[in-house]
């Protein structure tokens, strides 16, 4: 590819997974009378997502040459001097966003081919998810706040259709539910500071708006003495916290675990949940102007990369204990964000999606393997039935705990140097959640592997087999899944092994974010310091040995290694002595129980009474109801002078005259009395 990107090719990307979609949706589904069979479906949906997946390579090959592309490729409409554009931005954060969200969904799409062979929705599923795909570039590829709003709302719908996938479920329809409205709490948040941008800026373009951030940044918001751009950026915050599952607008993500298992991979690891990441990545011209707010971030992304890790430690369901270690993972990247170590975000954001993917996508091979159980306390010794499960969902755990030589151990070890090197007033609380997160993620990721992979083999002892799944035999063995559920994990297995070390200095050091993140060093020297301890690959795998990092990490992988190998009685025994911990756990710190007791409680009294007393009371009992029989109590008292009789009218004029002349006559202070009336006396 040349040094320049095209504006048709840039399109060919996000159209080619719409297109499969739009023909897998309509033509393969009873909406379409069927007309493709399932061979078709996912050959298109596949196709579209692989042409998008070159072209996103291309794309990084070009930026990485110095390419870039700003354009508006369609004018919308103006409202006033406000233009509404859809356009593209490709720059190297642009790039490796493409990058990584067309690969992981490809790897998904294939596995997909295996995971839901026997659903009778295998046709629309694969629509949906190639739509995912296009709302996905939609959103990396904009240059205005409008299309970035488009995108974030889209991939906000389609992962509702995608959690309650299996609608007839009552927990999937509670669980998209929930994700539904819990991000538009955040969404709320996210286009209060999109208008406030608009109305202050002037402009929805990103490059107009961060031309004015200067501007803004000494303006105070109306009415506060609070700055304007702590305000809009607190609120551009918001929406991430609710896209990215930040405390405390995480409730949603581990319920959305009721969808199947390519979903959670596809959603959870590369996509939507990094949206409010890149998000923040992108505004970095108007975050690093307010301290107020990355010490907000810092709060926020430490609570969730801290306290979501010891929700992990006790969740028995495969899928939920990678859904927590995701939550876990997002607060360190958060924690690098209001740390200004934007790259290190973007770096683990990047390694984070291979392994994370990996991770859920070997956790669904299980799961088949398995015969539909999910519960790990009936699982153990299914190494020897799954091997290449095993040595898959193995590499995703050295990558995920920050193995040296690991691509996540140079991504999260960044970010904990980076988060020590700030000088925000948020970042010791932050530093010592990031740092202590390290032994518990240690700890829950290899927990859920000694159980599974490990021991005694439990399998045949689960009361609860049938988990719904009558067709299955649960007395069967594990068996390994077929090539189209296990070749992603091994396409995925090699970027969480190498990706790491491959792009440690182009992402964090290198030209590619030049120009697109921008940080105050002098204020924020996180990424400063950073360079200056980060040499190379091998040496910084090297001396990780000695850091406390990989010796939390060793901890709580021994420590897991003796509670569920060495001495298995022993949780137990913790549990029952430590039964007031574990209760709050258990119940998710009752955030769950609050929302629906409080918040949700409150609403609905809330409602009740604004239709009671605003709807019924004011608007239809006074308004509506109060004007007719107001208008029919006034024309009740005209009737009675309306009686067609000559007499009676000339009785009412003469009266009328008499009453006239009265006033007229008649004065108060030398005063005529109807000028007093009428304000004449003024």
């Amino acid at each position: 590819m040349s040094a320049t990107l095209s504006a048709p090719m840039l399109c060919a990307a996000p159209l080619a997974p719409l297109i499969g979609s739009a023909l897998a949706g309509i033509l393969g589904t009873t909406f379409g009378g069927n007309r493709i069979g399932r061979a078709a479906s996912h050959t298109l949906t596949i196709l579209g997502v692989a042409i998008a997946f070159i072209i996103s390579a291309l794309t990084l090959q070009a930026v990485a040459g110095g390419a870039r592309f700003d354009q508006t490729l369609y004018h919308w409409m103006s409202v006033g001097s406000l233009n509404m554009d859809v356009g593209f931005l490709v720059d190297g954060l642009t790039a490796v966003m493409m990058c990584v969200v067309t690969f992981v969904s490809l790897m998904v799409h294939i596995y997909t081919i295996g995971y839901m062979a026997d659903d009778p929705g295998y046709d629309r599923f694969f629509s949906y998810i190639s739509l995912f795909t296009f709302s996905m570039l939609m959103l990396v590829m904009s240059n205005n706040f409008l299309q970035l709003f488009f995108g974030w709302e889209a991939v906000g719908l389609v992962s509702y259709l995608l959690i309650g996938f299996w609608y007839t479920r009552p927990t999937a329809i509670f669980a998209n539910l929930k994700a539904f409205l819990v991000n538009r709490v955040g969404d709320f948040g996210f286009i209060l500071g999109i208008g406030l941008i608009a109305a202050y800026a002037g402009t929805l373009n990103y490059g107009q708006a961060f031309g004015k951030a200067p501007e803004l940044g000494v303006l105070l918001f109306p009415g506060t003495h609070w700055l304007l751009i702590t305000v809009i950026c607190i609120c551009l915050f918001i929406g991430a916290m609710g896209k990215s599952a930040q405390f405390p607008l995480h409730v949603w993500l581990p319920d959305s675990m009721e969808g199947p298992t390519p979903i959670s991979a596809l959603i959870h690891a590369a996509t939507m949940v990094t949206a409010g990441i890149f998000m923040v990545a992108r505004m970095s011209p108007l975050f690093e102007l307010s301290d107020a707010a990355l010490n907000f971030i810092l709060v926020i992304g430490g609570i969730t990369a801290l306290f979501m890790g010891f929700l992990g430690m006790i969740q028995n369901d495969i899928k939920r204990v990678i859904a927590y270690s995701t939550l876990s993972q997002l607060g360190y990247m958060t924690v690098a964000l209001g740390a200004s170590a934007y790259s290190a975000a973007l770096f683990h954001l990047m390694t984070h999606a291979f392994f994370k993917a990996l991770l859920f996508l070997a956790a669904g091979s299980v799961i088949i393997g398995m015969h539909h159980n999910q519960d790990i306390r009936w699982m153990g010794g299914v190494r020897k039935y799954m091997p290449i499960t095993w040595i898959t969902f193995l590499i995703g755990s050295l990558a995920l705990i920050g193995t040296p030589f690991f691509a996540g151990f140079y991504s999260k070890d960044s970010i904990i140097e980076a988060v020590h090197a700030s000088h925000l007033a948020a970042s010791g609380f932050a530093y010592w959640s990031v740092l202590l997160g390290v032994f518990v993620t240690a700890f829950y990721s290899f927990r859920l592997y000694f159980l599974v992979f490990h021991g005694q083999e439990r399998y045949d002892q689960n009361p609860d087999a049938d988990h719904g799944h009558g067709e299955h035999d649960h007395d069967a063995k594990p068996h390994e899944s077929p090539w189209v559920v296990w070749l992603p994990l091994v396409l995925l297995a090699i970027p969480s092994v190498v990706i790491g070390a491959i792009t440690l200095k182009p992402m964090l050091f290198g030209r590619l974010f030049q120009g697109v993140i921008f940080s105050d060093i002098v204020r924020h020297p996180a990424m400063a310091e950073l360079a200056e301890s980060v040499q190379n690959w091998p040496q910084m795998a090297l001396h990780g040995f000695v850091g406390a990092p990989f010796w939390l990490a060793l901890a709580g992988v021994a420590v897991a290694w003796y509670f569920y190998m060495v001495n298995p009685a022993l949780p137990a025994r913790l549990k029952t002595a430590l039964q007031p911990i574990y209760c709050i756990l258990d119940h998710k710190y009752y955030m769950d129980w609050f929302n629906e007791n409080v918040v949700a409680r409150g609403a609905r009294l809330l409602g009740a009474g604004l239709w009671n007393i605003g709807d019924r009371g004011l608007i239809d009992g006074a308004l509506v109801n109060g004007s007719w029989k107001l208008v029919g109590w006034v024309a009740g008292v005209a009737r009675r002078f309306q009686t067609g009789f000559l007499y009676q009218y000339a009785l009412v004029m003469i009266l009328g005259v008499f009453i006239l002349m009265t006033c007229f006559v008649v004065t108060w202070n030398g005063i005529p009395l109807i000028y007093q009336i009428i304000g004449l006396n003024k």
